[in-house]
């Protein structure tokens, strides 16, 4: 919104007209925030409204499904080896200066199927997936196919939103069992190759401190994760500004808003999920010591 042109002569000068600039310009930024989230908001109920008002198509879903899960799995696979073996690598000088080296699968594996199996997994699909989704529909947004698609009845958010959500809210569960897999496995390797940690103790202690609500606690975060990277990299995919700066930029937005998103929700996610976990169990959190 443009604001009203104010003469020259009846703009204040010196500090006091820096400082209404200031005023002003903080106020035009908050608006286009507050614009931007409530069109996102639109967007998504539109994604919902198809989703649940017809039937999904095989060919168009198998496809999107391919991309964003089947070509996801190495890239996930290997960070989430790697992942294992530095928090072995990172934990195992503290455990081993209080003695506790025969409980480091514990906090490995504890830390992996929780919080970062989840997010790594996310981060990677916000990276791999949704920066390539928003620079597709981007560039079908600059050469005007989606005006074509418009133009011939059919409604571009369930054809081109809607299997590109469900594949993102179905498939990011399956990367993430991959990611704390190999990050389990990365960390016992390592523990048992290298630290010379004995294998009984390593897998009982683990099995001691981490539960089944830990690990559903991970998957259940990450269709939140999946959700908002499908909807942010869409939308700023069917919103991209014209020319090849502008397919870059929405590309870049997206994962950056993408990523920012998985770090919020897994806060507030986290502490709920918390909340409860200590509900169910009267005994109180559990102890290392």
């Amino acid at each position: 919104m443009a604001s009203p042109t104010v003469p020259a002569a009846a703009q204040p000068s010196g500090l006091a007209g820096w400082f209404v600039n200031q005023v002003a310009n903080v106020g035009e930024f908050a608006m286009a925030r507050v614009a931007g989230i409530g069109d996102v908001a639109i967007f998504s109920l539109r994604t919902l409204g198809w989703l649940f008002s017809r039937r999904q198509r095989r060919d168009v879903l198998l496809p999107a499904f391919y991309q964003i899960g089947v070509l996801s799995l190495p890239v996930v696979a290997i960070t989430g080896l790697f992942i294992g073996m530095v928090l072995a690598v990172q934990s195992f000088a503290q455990f081993k200066a209080l003695g506790l080296e025969t409980r480091l699968g514990s906090v490995i594996n504890l830390s992996l199927v929780r919080e970062l199996g989840p997010v790594l997994a996310a981060t990677m699909l916000a990276g791999r997936v949704g920066s390539a989704m928003a620079a597709e529909l981007g560039t079908m947004r600059v050469t005007e196919q989606i005006d074509a698609l418009e133009s011939m009845g059919a409604n571009p958010i369930y054809y081109l939103v809607v299997p590109r959500f469900l594949g993102c809210l179905v498939l990011i569960p399956t990367l993430t069992i991959m990611a704390d897999f190999m990050g389990v496995l990365g960390g016992y390797l390592y523990s048992y190759g290298l630290l010379g940690i004995d294998y009984h103790h390593y897998w009982a202690n683990s099995r001691e401190y981490v539960d089944a609500f830990d690990f559903l606690m991970g998957i259940f975060k990450t269709f939140f994760f999946g959700a908002a990277i499908a909807l942010v990299s869409c939308h700023h995919g069917f919103n991209c500004e014209h020319g090849a700066e502008g397919v870059g930029r929405a590309a870049t937005n997206a994962f950056v808003h993408s990523f920012v998103l998985i770090l919020v929700l897994d806060l507030f996610l986290g502490i709920w999920l918390n909340n409860v976990h200590d509900f169910f169990r009267p005994e109180g959190p559990r102890k290392l010591l």
